[in-house]
């Protein structure tokens, strides 16, 4: 063994354990690699989850001087959410401009010195086909060799392949033969980038603490956090039927500071699980202990493990217990050594508005991901404290 190579390796040891992840033998590019992931943000329906795809939209909707302001307020990495449908085209991708702007904001990203996941991001009625047709998995395994092709030019240090979000798929076997093929028809393509994978359905930590080992070893496993649904989710037009008539669900969750909630429900059905969620006792030890245990998971495996999507849907609730969550489960993935991606830029969950035409940082988040000097939250409301509506002047979009 070379004197060079020895050196190699124990650089990568050293790092490594600096950061607790990995011991000497085990140590790979793979964990270097996750410490640009540490956190970051969702650039979300820009080039997925709309039904507008014109270049005009997609130079508009979100700018490259909005990749400059991710940068500015601290974050070292974006997840780019991109729909197949962005790289179907009747030309070459050179000469396709929705892939060109793509290729725009990449550049823009890496200019900045951010690393940038490249995450695809179909819609549901993909998904199904994935789930049922052995042909619409070959088509997507086609196109992850050409995306990979393409762009294996680029930094293999900063720029990620994510398999697929949430798949979507209950059955845990068919979705582990997927992902193998597809990340086999990556590393064809991209032998020096690192893959993301994560668990079959929804890729929380019930799916993730499921999948068995994977026959490659440059990969970064990933994992969504938005419990308890219920508070993350209350007002949503989408998922469970419930979520849309909640209001001012407060977190931590216990039973008298629910009384005011529960009290302002007619749905028998939403009136149970406000109760379950108080007697469940949602509150920082929760968050540790469900966090901790993928953390353990991953040290077991000995992989690198990081948390690309959690947020707060932010229009009915209040902003001080918003905060309070994200600031939660940032530190106890912090605590934990997990890199983290908030969902998302603009969207419902978003780090800044766009409404008014002018682009606003929420300090407020800002500060719970610890990008801004700490603020200190006010208490959690209880019944006497009654809480005011959020204004949701927006359209409410399916955002996961």
């Amino acid at each position: 063994m070379s004197r060079s190579t020895l050196i190699v390796i124990a650089f990568l040891s050293i790092t490594a354990s600096s950061y607790g992840q990995a011991s000497a033998p085990s140590a790979s590019i793979a964990w270097l690699r996750a410490h640009y992931l540490r956190h970051g943000i969702n650039a979300s329906e820009w080039f997925a989850q709309s039904k507008d795809y014109s270049p005009q939209r997609l130079h508009a909707y979100t700018t490259l001087d909005d990749i400059a302001m991710i940068r500015q307020m601290g974050f070292d990495h974006v997840r780019l959410s991109i729909d197949p449908v962005i790289f179907d085209c009747p030309t070459t991708w050179e000469q396709c401009e929705r892939v060109q702007i793509l290729d725009q904001v990449i550049a823009k990203t890496l200019s900045l010195d951010l690393a940038v996941i490249l995450a695809i991001h179909p819609s549901g009625q993909y998904k199904k086909g994935l789930a049922t047709s052995d042909t619409a998995v070959g088509q997507l395994a086609i196109l992850w060799g050409r995306i990979a092709a393409y762009y294996a030019r680029l930094d293999p240090d900063r720029v990620f392949y994510e398999v697929l979000n949430e798949p979507e798929l209950s059955d845990v076997f068919r979705w582990t033969g997927i992902e193998q093929r597809l990340v086999e028809e990556i590393r064809r393509n991209a032998p020096r980038h690192t893959i993301l994978v994560a668990g079959a359905n929804y890729s929380d930590i019930p799916d993730l603490v499921r999948l068995p080992q994977l026959a490659d070893g440059n990969l970064v496993f990933v994992f969504h956090y938005y419990e308890p649904h219920i508070f993350t989710h209350q007002g949503a037009s989408w998922g469970e039927a419930y979520w849309n008539a909640l209001r001012h669900v407060p977190f931590p969750g216990s039973t008298d500071s629910l009384n005011d909630a529960i009290a302002g429900q007619t749905d028998d059905y939403a009136r149970w699980r406000l109760t379950q969620y108080g007697l469940d006792h949602w509150d920082q030890q929760h968050v540790e202990g469900e966090i901790r245990f993928a953390a353990e998971w991953a040290k077991q495996r000995n992989v690198p493990l990081i948390c690309d999507e959690f947020g707060v849907y932010r229009y009915f609730v209040s902003a001080d217990d918003r905060q309070r969550w994200l600031a939660t489960v940032r530190a106890v993935l912090e605590e934990n050594k997990i890199g983290w991606t908030m969902w998302d830029y603009q969207g419902g969950f978003g780090v800044v508005s766009k409404d008014t035409g002018s682009t606003v940082e929420d300090e407020g988040v800002l500060k719970a991901l610890g990008l801004r000097k700490q603020s200190s939250f006010a208490k959690p409301a209880t019944h006497s404290e009654p809480l005011k509506e959020a204004d949701h002047s927006r359209t409410e979009v399916h955002e996961r």
